[in-house]
């Protein structure tokens, strides 16, 4: 079984930032197998148990700030007994384009306070990622207010189809794999 973790913080005041894409794609995966999020009992996460593209998955959001996802992380995975090598990130990332993806797996957390929780909380990094790029802010503007401000106009008009796309990379990776999912999505 896979736990495919969408980033993101919580209540309708972040649902359209940058730093909600995560929470977004698996909006998208939870539509396409027609599940809904319940609230888990247990761990700080809205969840659904379905299977993507045949494949059985745990979706999740959890319910934390973004510079707190580890600990709601860390219960999902010991919950439905994954371990780290079946579960992928989908995040915001500054250093990528807007709407470009990258698929990897392990790496470091470069300034991203999600995946330091996640890592300080499982005691390593070697997970997949699927990082949707969100682009550097303009200008002196501060990283972290960037990623906390809504898309813009233009970017808005495109996001439905990077969001499309990012769910198409996460259904890949699960079915085919990381390198087949890098030859697809990795531009």
């Amino acid at each position: 079984m896979w736990l495919v973790v969408g980033l993101g913080n919580p209540g309708p005041s972040y649902a359209k930032t940058r730093h909600n894409v995560g929470h977004l794609v698996a909006d998208e995966l939870a539509a396409r197998t027609g599940g809904n999020f319940k609230q888990h009992k247990q761990v700080r996460a809205e969840v659904i148990e379905t299977r993507i593209g045949g494949i059985r998955a745990v979706l999740a959001k959890p319910r934390s700030y973004m510079n707190e996802s580890g600990g709601p992380v860390s219960g999902l995975l010991k919950f439905f007994k994954v371990t780290p090598a079946t579960l992928v990130v989908v995040h915001d990332e500054l250093d990528i384009d807007f709407g470009t993806l990258r698929a990897k797996f392990g790496g470091g957390d470069n300034g991203h306070n999600g995946l330091k929780s996640i890592r300080k909380s499982l005691g390593t990094g070697d997970y997949y990622r699927i990082r949707f790029g969100v682009g550097r802010p303009p200008g002196r503007q501060n990283p972290a207010d960037f990623v906390l401000n809504e898309f813009s106009s233009t970017e808005r008009k495109d996001l439905p189809f990077a969001v499309d796309r990012t769910a198409d990379a996460v259904e890949s990776l699960l079915a085919d794999g990381l390198e087949v999912t890098q030859g697809k999505y990795n531009s």
